[in-house]
């Protein structure tokens, strides 16, 4: 019954993976399908990424105190539905609103996903496979996204990348029925702080909208930042906070995060950078671009699934973290180098190998960000450790880009060929993410404790 349940809640991680790259290869038929006008059409990303970022961190306090199964229940049902009407919608507004319900419900069920996980396969060798099985998951729906997105566009239709969701939404939901086991909640009288709920998710969405729509904008990130401070304030003086200081406390918590944070901020621009080298400065098509990355997503899963596991287990999640970290730093140190004319085997295929240490990084960053939390605190230990995921990605993604775009057209200025301005920029931005690179790995290296990670299980059970 635990494998079934890890297959559950591994559909419904990758569909949550999927739905957030699989629109991007439609949005051209969309666009001219429904009649979206140019400006609209980033909404169909935006509209799925803020309800999703922002309420993370609430729906992992909520699983705690009304139960994590049942959270896990309503939101796969939220999506499903979602995705239903997505398919079904024929202008650009109901199609929007899909979209942020399927937020909404994304949110409420992977908040609780780690937090179901790790009480259900509590010894730590059992709790390490569990979560690299997961985290593979996670890794193939991030690329088979954009493939799977560009086959149903070409081969069916574009509704058919939302009712896709449907049948599948479908079988998690009875499976889960039957698999998952039930837990009791707190209570929401044990933390119904309404206006903590209110600063923390007004704060994230607001956040979230401007780094993906208003990168750079000072007044509604000033704004969010107030907010989110307000948040931490009104927690350390609630009678019933929302989300309890208390699981800050924890090095293995708090230092797994911002490692989290740093890492993926670095990391995740990767795919969007290279992607955009390999066409617009090597000429590759978008076949060729998806085969160049493809041993990069290879690796990340085979050593997720094969080998992270096991190496945790005998050295500990702490050194395994170390590790995969130092070939990502060596990864962005050797991008930071790509020449104009890159040939694929000197200058690229060293670089997807070792990205592959992102299958080391990932699971021992899911073990450590629960590792420190009390069992009651596992939906909000699970909803944090979400909730700086998304953040660190949208974060990488708008810096690495704006710096690349920066440097670009400064050298343009200058009368620059476009190639090497283009080249320039990047090597910049490859630059900036081994530098977050090397700050996780210090984070790593000085925050987290040996001895406090060691052992998952017993740490959580303290």
């Amino acid at each position: 019954m635990r494998m079934l349940a890890l297959v559950v809640l591994s559909a419904a991680g990758l569909m949550t993976i999927l739905d957030g790259s699989i629109v991007t290869v439609a949005l051209p038929a969309i666009q001219q399908d429904v009649g979206f006008a140019p400006a609209q059409l980033s909404w169909m990303v935006n509209a799925y990424l803020i309800p999703f970022g922002g309420l993370l961190l609430l729906a992992g306090r909520l699983g705690d105190l009304i139960g994590r199964r049942a959270l896990f229940l309503a939101g796969t049902a939220v999506f499903t539905a979602a995705s239903l009407l997505a398919g079904l919608a024929g202008d650009p507004a109901v199609l929007i609103a899909a979209r942020f319900l399927q937020g909404v419900g994304s949110a409420l069920a992977s908040a609780v996903v780690l937090g179901i996980l790790v009480t259900i396969f509590t010894e730590p060798g059992e709790r390490a496979r569990a979560i690299a099985v997961f985290s593979f998951t996670g890794a193939a729906g991030a690329s088979l996204g954009q493939v799977l997105g560009g086959v149903l566009t070409d081969t069916l239709s574009w509704p058919w990348i939302f009712f896709i969701n449907v049948p599948i939404g479908i079988a998690t939901v009875a499976l889960a029925l039957v698999a998952l086991p039930r837990d009791r909640g707190a209570g929401l009288r044990a933390g119904a702080d309404l206006p903590g709920a209110l600063l923390i998710t007004s704060g994230l969405m607001l956040g979230i909208y401007t780094i993906v729509s208003e990168p750079g904008s000072l007044v509604p990130g000033g704004v969010s930042v107030l907010l989110i401070v307000l948040f931490f304030v009104r927690q350390a003086t609630a009678a019933k906070p929302l989300m309890p200081l208390r699981i800050l406390r924890s090095r293995s918590v708090s230092g797994a995060n911002l490692a989290q944070m740093l890492t993926l901020a670095g990391m995740f621009g990767f795919q969007v950078l290279v992607a955009l080298y390999t066409q617009r400065v090597l000429g590759y098509g978008a076949l060729d671009t998806g085969l160049a990355m493809l041993p990069a997503a290879v690796g990340i899963g085979i050593v997720s699934l094969f080998v992270s596991a096991r190496l945790s287990e005998r050295f500990g999640p702490r050194a395994i973290l170390l590790a995969g970290l130092v070939m990502l730093v060596a990864a962005m140190g050797w991008l930071a180098r790509i020449p104009v004319d890159a040939a694929y085997l000197p200058d690229l295929l060293p670089v997807m190998v070792l990205i592959s240490g992102g299958g080391l990084v990932l699971p021992a960053l899911a073990n450590l960000g629960m590792s420190g939390a009390e069992e009651s605190d596992a939906g909000l230990a699970s909803g944090l450790f979400n909730t700086t995921q998304q953040v660190g990605m949208a974060i990488g993604v708008a810096v690495l880009a704006t710096l690349a775009a920066a440097r670009t057209d400064h050298l343009l200025a200058a009368g620059s060929p476009a190639a090497d301005a283009l080249t320039s920029g990047y090597r910049l931005a490859f630059t900036t993410s081994a530098a977050l690179l090397t700050a996780a790995f210090l984070v790593a290296l000085f925050v987290l404790r040996r001895s406090a990670v060691k052992d998952p299980a017993r740490a959580a059970a303290r």
